[in-house]
């Protein structure tokens, strides 16, 4: 299949205080989130200067691949629209129609399958493109990553190096906690994120060798009644501590790729000072970022697409997603009462 462009599409987020009421419209739009948590979420913004780090991160990361394909190819231009802000997707499809792009790829920011991190991304890009209509550019969405060998690596190699910042004699106690973001328990039942987050953190300890760790959850914005996917962070690290486990933890972020906001804010902000409450020596792992495994990993991801003779790489017992979702593949949480 010949494509001319590649579509680097992501969540988004505020570069200054006055995006950042605007921005979490759009996040929470037609969702059942009380006001009063999205006035709490955006005193997170404000606190760090009412800029997310999220986008100066995909421009790095947008860098990297550009120069990774420039190097080995194939030599496809690279575009960026957001979700949520600015540049946001219609706009960057608009640009791509006056550039003469017919088909692209897009490589969304995120590993996992359920609706909010991979099908909301597919009716985005939908919406978009019905939005400029005739000679819209065809985007095809890029399979998720989850197992691909650059993946686990990358994620392998960050999490080493969190656990080189542990005195050597205390490392074998340490725990190894992953995060996630949560997400209600009838969006996880109906998709495999929760499946796929465990193979991940089985294959990335298998990596590092560390057989003592688990998962758990962060970023939680439904109400009360809801119930969502646990045990939250916090309340993990309680546990550990009440247990009398370690005195050591590495956090790693798997299930995201950047170090934005919600990591900045409920990790190294919230999770950190509940560790230094309980006397917990935490040390929290970076995530893939531009690590050149995983830049590697899109350029693989793309030549999959592109030449059907190149292998579909895989580690684990799940296989490769297909390119192309099922009508009905991960379909949106039910309010209750629907």
């Amino acid at each position: 299949m010949n494509y001319d462009a590649i579509l680097v599409t992501s969540f988004g987020g505020p570069e200054q205080p006055a995006d950042v009421m605007p921005f979490l419209e759009n996040v929470l739009r037609g969702k059942n989130v009380p006001r009063e948590r999205m006035l709490e979420v955006a005193e997170h913004y404000y606190q760090f200067g009412g800029k997310s780090p999220i986008n100066d991160q995909n421009r790095q990361l947008i860098s990297a691949l550009e120069a990774e394909l420039a190097e080995h190819g194939p030599h496809l231009r690279v575009y960026w629209g957001n979700r949520n802000w600015h540049p946001l997707l219609p706009d960057t499809l608009r640009q791509m129609k006056a550039d003469g792009i017919q088909r692209a790829l897009a490589f969304v920011t995120s590993a996992y399958s359920s609706y909010s991190s991979c099908r909301q991304y597919r009716e985005d890009i939908a919406r978009a493109r019905e939005a400029i209509g005739e000679g819209a550019p065809v985007v095809e969405k890029i399979r998720v990553f989850h197992n691909h060998p650059g993946f686990v690596e990358a994620s392998a190699d960050r999490i080493k190096k969190a656990f080189d910042q542990i005195p050597e004699l205390r490392q074998p106690t340490a725990q190894l906690i992953y995060t996630a973001h949560s997400i209600p328990m009838t969006m996880a039942a109906s998709s495999d994120y929760e499946m796929q987050l465990k193979e991940t953190a089985r294959l990335v300890a298998e990596q590092v060798g560390q057989k003592n760790w688990r998962l758990a959850y962060q970023s939680r914005s439904g109400p009360p009644s809801q119930p969502w996917l646990e045990p939250g962070i916090l309340d993990c690290l309680r546990e550990v501590r009440q247990n009398g486990e370690t005195t050591d933890v590495v956090i790693a972020p798997i299930g995201f790729v950047s170090d934005h906001m919600e990591i900045i804010f409920d990790l190294d902000t919230e999770a950190r000072q509940l560790c230094e409450e309980l006397g917990i020596h935490m040390v929290r792992a970076a995530t893939v970022g531009t690590h050149p495994r995983f830049v590697r990993m899109i350029r693989e991801l793309v030549e999959e697409r592109i030449d059907e003779s190149k292998p579909r790489l895989a580690l684990g017992v799940l296989a490769p997603r297909p390119d192309l979702c099922a009508v009905d593949c991960c379909p949106p949480s039910r309010r209750p009462g629907t």
